[in-house]
């Protein structure tokens, strides 16, 4: 496994959750991390938990003047972790403009936007790995979950292409999909919880992605519980 001492990392999402865990996880083997989200209290938080090697630059992933802003201050990027998420659930027939809009712009807009700025800079160096955060959603629909699923297939979708795309170059696109996971998307009360992913599990992938020997990539993780929740 490689090192990723002082490199550059930025994690979108990084306010709580699965974002949070992978920041943490990151500069724990020792990257410098720019954590990006919307809310500034929830990016001091994480930025607390990690100390000196963390870098807070609130920007909404929706808004490409604000996502060009955090990754020119970030620096040339070694480690891209698309994290940003929301989750609005709902039947077609009754499913809103506004919310149909949030979940795509989130989900897949704010992937497309950070990919299509970090990769010039990463083709010129021929070197650099970008891991893209989807879900089970999209590998398989389910009812009342159509929009979403369709948010997560296309991250599923895009990270595929990409990395064929930008392998003569040098760099990695990898998508990790992960199942039930105790963050605020999960139930609210019940059992489940203790059944499910904890953030650390995903984060602990994203790390063995960014470790790993330059000469060979996981291109997809497919992360579940080990116990149905």
């Amino acid at each position: 496994m490689i090192t990723i001492q002082d490199k550059v990392a930025v994690v979108t999402g990084a306010g709580r959750g699965i974002g949070r865990a992978i920041a943490i996880e990151l500069a724990g083997a020792g990257a410098n991390v720019t954590l990006a989200a919307r809310s500034r209290a929830e990016l001091e938080e994480t930025a607390g938990l990690i100390g000196a090697s963390a870098s807070v630059f609130p920007a909404d992933v929706r808004d490409r003047e604000q996502v060009h802003a955090m990754l020119e201050h970030a620096g040339p990027v070694d480690i891209l972790v698309n994290c940003a998420g929301a989750g609005i659930y709902g039947n077609v027939a009754g499913f809103p403009d506004e919310a149909y809009d949030t979940l795509m712009d989130t989900n897949f807009r704010g992937t497309f936007l950070t990919c299509r700025y970090v990769l010039p800079s990463m083709i010129e160096r021929r070197t650099g790995h970008i891991v893209n955060i989807a879900s089970i959603a999209g590998k398989a629909g389910t009812a009342n979950r159509a929009v979403y699923c369709a948010s997560k297939f296309a991250v599923v979708g895009f990270t595929q292409a990409l990395a064929e795309e930008v392998r003569e170059h040098g760099i990695r696109a990898s998508v990790i999909c992960p199942g039930s996971t105790d963050t605020a998307f999960g139930p609210k009360t019940g059992q489940a919880r203790g059944r499910m992913l904890r953030p650390e599990d995903v984060a602990y992938a994203v790390r063995m992605l960014a470790m790993q020997d330059p000469n060979s990539f996981i291109s997809e993780i497919i992360l579940r519980p080990t116990q149905k929740p």
